[in-house]
């Protein structure tokens, strides 16, 4: 096999992921050995061992160990959708972020007050060093953890009120529109910006995804008459699941 212009280890890594695109390599074969590659391939060690590492960060394969490198389950991608729209009883953080009726999950949370730092006093439009009430969730879906969430509070708007902690009080759990609406702050916009990103270790291991799987990562905040009451860090595994947009036509 010869090689052009592309990395030799990148044509290799491509041909092992075609093979295991079309069944070639089915989940839970043993990926062929560094030396099999070397000698398939005519290529050296270092690019057997730099073709297998690409595969890895894609998540195509995953070590063993004392057993080799092999082909991962490839998961069927379920939804998640997202909608500006809000049930007229109100909504629970689970369903907030995720819209589809059909789903059922729960959420562990926890909150603590905290100093906001540049990003995200920028996002909230008040000053670094400003309190804000940080609210982490995992949220599960038939005991999977299917999402993380990190959201910020502005102090400034909900201290000393019945809705400074979200998960707790008369509104605990009820969601950012129905706990603001409470103490006279109607949430009348909400703006999402989705990208992606390697998933740090922390996340991964409680998403139970393996060193260098992507995430997909929504920035979420919501607005009151344009200032921003609540912005948020919504972090999905990309390998799992697909983000799909509920928009209303005016």
């Amino acid at each position: 096999m010869t090689f052009g212009e592309q990395p030799a280890y990148l044509r290799v890594a491509g041909d092992l992921r075609k093979k295991i695109i079309d069944g070639l390599l089915p989940p839970h074969t043993r990926l062929p050995s560094q030396a099999k590659i070397r000698e398939e391939y005519g290529v050296s060690d270092t690019v057997a061992l730099e073709a297998r590492k690409v595969l890895m960060a894609e998540g195509l394969v995953e070590g063993r160990s004392g057993s080799g490198t092999y082909v991962r389950e490839r998961p069927v991608p379920r939804r998640i959708a997202r909608s500006g729209f809000r049930p007229s009883d109100g909504a629970t953080p689970f369903r907030q972020e995720q819209a589809d009726t059909a789903m059922r999950g729960t959420w562990e949370s926890n909150s603590a007050q905290i100093e906001a730092n540049d990003a995200v006093a920028e996002r909230l439009g008040i000053k670094p060093g400003d309190r804000v009430m940080r609210t982490t969730y995992v949220f599960r879906e038939a005991g999977e953890a299917m999402m993380l969430s990190t959201s910020w509070e502005p102090l400034a708007l909900t201290g000393r009120t019945p809705v400074m902690l979200p998960e707790e009080g008369p509104l605990g759990g009820m969601g950012v529109v129905e706990r603001m609406r409470a103490i006279d702050i109607i949430v009348d916009n909400v703006t999402e910006e989705v990208g992606a990103r390697p998933g740090l270790a922390e996340e991964l291991l409680v998403l139970g995804g393996v060193p260098g799987h992507v995430v997909m990562v929504v920035q979420r905040t919501f607005y009151a008459s344009g200032r921003p009451v609540e912005t948020a860090d919504i972090v999905i595994p990309a390998d799992r699941y697909r983000v799909a947009y509920h928009l209303p036509v005016k």
